[in-house]
């Protein structure tokens, strides 16, 4: 029997030799042609009329092929249907192709003519106009798809209290204009200014009087929305700096977002002003503080200068 026609178009001529070995039919074929008949123990198979033909007739003008033509007809067809290697390509290029990422440049990139140039750093493509760093201005593009740089913890910390040290230190210039005076220094005047604030300090009742620290407190007027920015209070010795500040905020109507922000320009911070300098947080009342002092609420004037040094 005859080879089907699907493999039999995958031959470059019009006709083949039949295939003995593996169809026992073909013990021979008469040759097809009317006036021929020759017997054939090889015959050929005509892939245009599907007849069988002898050496001498096997091609389609030998045997004068009545659908001549039509086995190169669907091997044309079958060739159209298949991409051929240039249509892929084109079909690559027309995916790839992308704009050159440099800014107000229409060039495409990705295809045979104009290939691109990619940028490490960035990670963009460019075309060769545009190819150098300085050309599309790398350093100042973030690189797509590439993960937060690492930095130098120390040096950032660093950097970060230079600046605070030099904000805080104007900060606390301009506020040193409107701090209070201290209080007179003499035994005897101190005893009379402390022995009349303890008439009329306020805090908790039930506070043991051996325990209380009576002292000034303060507010710059523009935090507060208090008619009066001043207050006499009494503390207890064991409670520390920060606990104080959050008392006399509240008596004082000061906005206290400390626990809310980590902005330093919205923290505010217990200057002392016999002491002259920023009380830390976590500093016991009774160890900074004697009866008599003055405090004041300040907004935005940075850490205490031995922590900003650090």
């Amino acid at each position: 029997m005859a080879s089907s026609s699907t493999a039999a178009d995958a031959h470059e001529t019009s006709y083949v030799k039949m295939d003995k070995d593996n169809d026992l039919t073909l013990i021979g074929k008469h040759c097809q042609l009317e006036y021929c008949n020759q017997l054939d123990f090889l015959p050929f198979f005509c892939q245009s009329c599907k007849k069988t033909f002898c050496l001498d007739h096997r091609t389609e003008d030998a045997h004068k092929c009545a659908s001549a033509g039509a086995w190169a007809a669907r091997r044309r067809a079958a060739q159209l249907a298949t991409p051929s290697a240039g249509e892929g390509k084109r079909m690559r290029e027309f995916v790839s192709a992308k704009p050159c990422a440099a800014d107000d440049c229409k060039t495409v990139v990705g295809t045979s003519l104009v290939p691109g140039v990619h940028c490490a750093t960035c990670n963009r493509d460019y075309c060769l106009k545009h190819r150098l760093g300085e050309e599309h201005d790398c350093k100042n593009k973030v690189p797509i798809g590439a993960r937060p740089a690492q930095f130098d913890v120390a040096e950032q910390t660093k950097s970060a209290f230079a600046k605070l040290r030099a904000w805080g230190s104007a900060k606390k210039e301009k506020a040193g204009r409107v701090l209070p005076k201290p209080k007179p220094s003499s035994t005897a005047a101190r005893l009379v200014a402390t022995n009349n604030l303890k008439k009329t300090a306020k805090g908790d009742a039930k506070l043991p009087p051996e325990k209380r620290v009576y002292v000034y407190v303060e507010a710059e007027a523009e935090t507060t929305t208090a008619k009066n920015y001043k207050g006499e209070f009494f503390y207890s010795k064991d409670w520390v700096v920060g606990r104080v500040l959050d008392a006399a905020a509240r008596s004082l109507q000061v906005e206290n977002v400390n626990n809310q922000s980590s902005d330093e320009r919205d923290k505010l911070r217990v200057f002392h002003v016999e002491g002259g300098r920023v009380l830390e947080f976590n500093e016991k009342v009774g160890s900074v503080l004697v009866s008599g002092n003055t405090i004041v609420l300040l907004r935005g004037i940075g850490p205490p200068p031995d922590l900003i040094e650090m």
